[in-house]
C-alpha cells in the first residue's frame, strides 16, 4: 500500500512508477539507444575520410580540426536551434547535431592512432608488398584500434548524455521524461529517467572497453609483461 502511495506523495524512488509506466520507460530508453547508435555511426563514418584527408594533406588538417573544434564549442540548444530551418521538427536534427560534436573527438582520436603507429611496422608492411589500402586496413588501423577505441568510448558517452537535450524538440529519449518530469514536478520522472540514462552510458562504456580487450589482444600482453 505504501508503495503505490508513493505516485501519490510524489516521492523521488517509487516502485509503483516503473510497473506502471513500464512500457513508456521501455519506449524511450530505446528511442535513446538507436539514436545514440545511429549519431555514432555516422559519426565515424564521416570522420575517419575526414581523418584520412587530414593526415594526408597538411593544409587540410587545419582547416579539419579547426572546424571540428568550433563546432564542438557551438551550445547544443543553439545547435539544434540552428538545424531545425533545415531539417524541421524531427529526429534528423537531433542526429545531425550529435554527429557534428562526435567528430572533434574522433577526427583526432583517428589522427592520434594512425600517427601512433611505429614506421618501421609500415616499412616491413611495404617490403613484403604491401599496397595503401593493404597497409591502412591491414597493418594500420590494427595497430591504431587503442586510441581510435578511445575516442569512440568518449564520444559514446557524452552522445548518451547529449540526446537528452533533443527533448526541446520532442526527440530525446530519455530526456523526454526527464523534461516532462521537470515541467510538472514529477519526482520519479525525473530520477527514474536520469538513472536510466546513467546506467546507458554505464554499460555502452563497458561493452566497448571489452570489445576494445577483444580487438586488441597484443595490449593486454604488453601490460602483462611490463608488469
Amino acid at each position: 500500500m505504501a508503495d503505490g502511495n508513493c505516485l501519490i506523495s510524489n516521492e523521488w524512488i517509487c516502485g509503483e512508477y516503473v510497473r506502471t509506466r513500464g512500457q513508456e520507460l521501455t519506449d524511450a530508453t530505446l528511442e535513446h539507444v538507436w539514436i545514440t547508435l545511429a549519431s555514432v555511426a555516422i559519426g565515424l563514418l564521416v570522420a575517419f575520410p575526414l581523418a584520412l584527408l587530414a593526415r594526408r594533406w597538411r593544409a587540410v588538417s587545419g582547416a579539419v580540426l579547426g572546424l571540428t573544434t568550433v563546432l564542438y564549442t557551438v551550445p547544443s540548444l543553439a545547435m539544434f536551434s540552428l538545424l531545425l530551418p533545415v531539417f524541421g521538427v524531427s529526429v534528423a536534427v537531433v542526429i545531425t547535431g550529435l554527429v557534428l560534436y562526435s567528430l572533434t573527438i574522433l577526427v583526432r582520436n583517428i589522427m592520434a592512432g594512425l600517427a601512433s603507429v611505429p614506421e618501421e611496422a609500415r616499412e616491413a608492411a611495404r617490403g613484403m608488398g604491401y599496397g595503401p589500402l593493404r597497409l591502412l586496413f591491414g597493418v594500420e588501423l590494427p595497430l591504431a584500434l587503442p586510441a581510435l577505441m578511445a575516442g569512440l568510448r568518449i564520444t559514446t558517452v557524452s552522445t548518451v548524455s547529449l540526446t537528452t537535450v533533443g527533448a526541446i524538440i520532442g526527440y530525446g529519449g530519455l530526456g523526454n521524461l526527464i523534461y516532462e518530469g521537470m515541467r510538472s514536478f514529477f519526482k520519479a520522472e525525473v530520477l527514474t529517467a536520469s538513472v536510466l540514462c546513467v546506467a546507458l552510458a554505464v554499460v555502452a562504456d563497458l561493452l566497448l572497453l571489452a570489445l576494445q580487450r577483444l580487438l586488441t589482444p597484443w595490449a593486454r600482453k604488453s601490460r602483462k609483461g611490463t608488469t
